[in-house]
């Protein structure tokens, strides 16, 4: 099954906001105190994270939560995309 494209974005932004502060997924997985397995799948899409979780990680990376929804470019590129299509 294909992985929500919100679940991409935010897996994305997750992924960026590690690389940037030069952690790795298993500094992000023992800080939020949730397996390394876990951390790769939210990255990847693959697993829809609780809030409770979403929680857990910004705490563990020194962020707020709200830091990883902040993708409004999918946004930007998606309306673009439907006013070609018209």
């Amino acid at each position: 099954m294909k992985s929500p494209i919100i679940l991409i974005a935010m897996g994305n932004r997750l992924r960026d906001i590690r690389k940037k502060k030069a952690m790795t997924q298993e500094d992000v997985a023992d800080k939020a105190g949730i397996v390394v397995s876990q951390v790769g799948r939210i990255e990847r899409g693959k697993l829809n994270p609780s809030i409770s979780t979403i929680f857990v990680i910004a705490l563990a990376m020194d962020i707020e939560p709200k830091d990883l929804f902040d993708f409004d470019e999918l946004f930007v590129k998606k309306k673009s995309e439907g006013k070609k299509k018209k």
